[in-house]
Parts: C-alpha cells; structure tokens; sequence
C-alpha cells in the first residue's frame, strides 16, 4: 500500500498543478503544508509544461494505492 501527499495548486492561467510527496508523514500537519505550499509558491520555481507557475493553493490530500500482482504463467 503506497501512500502520498498530494499538493494541488492553481496556476497563473486558471488551471490545476500538483506535486507529489512519497509516503507523508502521518497525521499530516496542515499548518506545515499550508506554510510549505506557501514557500514554494513564492520561490517562483515550478512551472507547468505550458509554462504557468504556481499562483495559489487549491487543497492538499493523502492518495493511498493499493496494487495486486498477479503472476501469469
């Protein structure tokens, strides 16, 4: 079971972005994450492939995935 914290952000054209963080530390602390979200909005160095940056916060989650393998012979 795979776990990660999902920063979701608005960019300076209206749409959505993310970042991903692998296996959070748990419970999250939202105070953290607003204020890390908040860094790297005004750092100005993520850019989405059309070249909008991060301009806001639009939320946060935890995404859990559960994967089965099978093996097929």
């Amino acid at each position: 079971m795979a776990k990660s914290l999902e920063l979701q952000f608005v960019t300076a054209d209206g749409k959505s972005a993310k970042l991903s963080i692998d296996n959070p530390i748990e419970p999250v602390d939202t105070a953290q994450v607003k204020a890390s979200m908040e860094a790297i909005i005004a750092a100005d160095v993520f850019f989405t492939n059309a070249g909008s940056s991060y301009s806001g916060i639009k939320g946060a989650r935890v995404v859990e995935r559960n994967v089965t393998d099978y093996t097929i012979e």
